[in-house]
């Protein structure tokens, strides 16, 4: 079998690692600044874990393998500019939007997208960082810095957010996880729910969607699909090429994770569609330290990514699955004390979610 290098070291190339190895893969998830000599590049398959970074001796040396995978992808859909111009040109709906290139378009972009803005950095930016919100009365507080490498978007009423995770190999074959419900706090995701069964008419919307797009860039591997839940349907929000936190509930929800599914397809190994046998809750925990407690609630599966705890960083996740809706409304409720106040509206939305 074929070994794997991950370009970042962070928590999703940690869990690539882990779903490595009880298939007998070995994956090495690398920093930007390791010694290309010290690890086995030229055996392996190369992936990523980040869209984008900085140029370095091993940056340099991947940037000529022909086993890295999706190489030439990464940075067109890195670039929010380019993303969006890759949906329009698929006809796939999104928000409607344009380059936000000097301080003079203001008016014309309030006539013609509506009252709220939502500005985003063409690069750079996750978790709420690079955004802004804002309106007539506070278009003067964007930085200077933002315009000519911002686009604005629509601000969009929508009903939910929805992610759809799935995965395409090199013949041509795609699978997809059900749709995930998200919520979003302040930028980062709070929490996803997960039905064995999604909606039919949007599940099936989505694939086309995502199908669409994996086809159009010949793309191997999982990718995500960020959506608003709209009257029309859905809306595309936001492209990840990669393994994606609204899919951490697969670890313990689904017979094949993401991280594995991302392995078969890189490394051209059977990839059956998963199985999903019960419904998933995933709350992420944020800024919060590890408190072993959460280990009393039997239906938590703790993944915790060893990192220094800090404000606003993403530190591990809780993973709970039951095919008996009240069963996990119940195991939530006994979990939402062992964590800080600010976890309650996440565990609210996810009761209600359950409940229908």
């Amino acid at each position: 079998m074929k070994s794997v290098c991950v370009l970042g070291n962070g928590q999703l190339g940690r869990m690539l690692r882990q779903a490595g190895e009880p298939l007998g893969i070995a994956v090495y998830p690398v920093g930007l600044d390791a010694e290309p000599d010290s690890l086995p590049i030229q055996q392996s398959v190369i992936t990523a874990e980040i869209e984008r970074w900085p140029e370095t001796a091993l940056t340099r040396e991947l940037a000529r393998h022909p086993a890295f995978v999706n190489r030439d992808i990464f940075p067109q859909l890195a670039d929010r500019l380019t993303q969006k111009q890759l949906l329009d040109r698929l006809g796939l709906a999104t928000a409607p939007w344009q380059l936000l290139a000097a301080k003079t378009e203001w008016p014309q972009v309030f006539a013609t997208l509506g009252e709220l803005a939502i500005v985003k950095r063409r690069t750079g930016g996750y978790d709420g960082r690079g955004q802004w919100r804002l309106r007539a009365d506070s278009a003067d507080s964007l930085p200077d810095d933002c315009y000519g490498e911002c686009i604005v978007e629509q601000g969009i009423a929508f009903s939910g957010e929805v992610s759809l995770v799935g995965a395409r190999n090199r013949a041509g074959q795609t699978v997809f996880y059900p749709l995930t419900h998200n919520l979003h706090e302040e930028g980062i995701l709070r929490a996803s729910v997960a039905f064995p069964q999604a909606d039919d008419a949007l599940q099936q919307e989505a694939e086309r969607m995502l199908g669409a797009i994996l086809q159009e860039l010949d793309y191997v591997g999982v990718m995500a699909m960020e959506c608003f839940v709209v009257p029309q349907g859905l809306l595309i929000n936001e492209l990840a090429p990669r393994v994606h936190n609204s899919g951490h509930w697969t670890q313990n929800g689904a017979s094949i994770s993401q991280f594995e599914l991302h392995l078969r397809a890189i490394l051209d190994l059977p990839m059956p569609t998963p199985a999903i046998g019960a419904v998933s809750v995933m709350i992420n925990l944020i800024g919060t330290d590890l408190n072993a407690d959460w280990l009393s609630q039997p239906l938590v599966h703790l993944h915790w990514y060893e990192k220094a705890v800090r404000e606003g960083r993403k530190v591990g996740h809780l993973n709970l699955c039951n095919n008996d809706t009240a069963t996990l409304i119940a195991a939530l409720a006994a979990l939402q004390p062992l964590l800080p106040a600010e976890y309650a509206s996440g565990i609210i939305w996810a009761q209600q979610q359950l409940n229908g």
